[in-house]
């Protein structure tokens, strides 16, 4: 539920505010918050410091090695030749790799081992700054919607499962 309206604006009713009816994981709520996220250059920074960790890790190494493997079997079945259209054999590879299932299976076990450890300790607190600041802001300037003591109620927080993006969610 969304918390009762404290006061509001000279000419406005009540919850005609930027977040006014707009309940927790409200896909426009959901849309405003992850803009904000992107505007503040956090998934950037989440993506770098996951590819500084990436190479370094088992499934990577092991996936690197199957997708050399299986590629070095295709190719061996071809004879180079002057007339070999290049492009075409590595369209037909990737296809081939990407019809193979070991990327997808070789890319969630990466995610495990780099993304997996970082969400509570790293980003986490880094969404929960961002998104309180900008709900702090909205409430600056829609006074009509939230009393600040009910901003300071509002506790987001992250759910993650395997593979899947990050979704930011709102207690109240």
């Amino acid at each position: 539920p969304i918390p009762a309206n404290t006061g509001h604006k000279a000419g406005t009713k009540p919850g005609q505010g930027i977040m006014a009816g707009l309940p927790p994981g409200d896909p426009k709520l959901v849309s405003m918050i992850v803009n904000h996220l992107k505007s503040q250059g956090l998934f950037d920074q989440f993506r770098r410091d996951c590819l500084a960790d990436v190479d370094t890790k088992p499934a990577y190494l092991n996936l690197r090695q199957r997708v050399d493997n299986f590629v070095s079997n295709h190719l061996s079945n071809h004879t180079w030749s002057p007339h070999l259209n290049k492009n075409q054999l590595r369209n037909n590879i990737r296809q081939l790799v990407l019809q193979s299932g070991m990327l997808e299976a070789g890319v969630d076990r990466i995610i495990t081992q780099v993304v997996d450890p970082k969400i509570h300790r790293i980003f986490r607190p880094q969404v929960e700054r961002v998104v309180h600041e900008y709900l702090a802001s909205v409430n600056q300037k829609d006074e009509s919607h939230f009393g600040s003591e009910q901003c300071e109620d509002l506790q987001p927080y992250i759910t993650a499962t395997p593979g899947t993006v990050l979704s930011v969610k709102k207690l109240l």
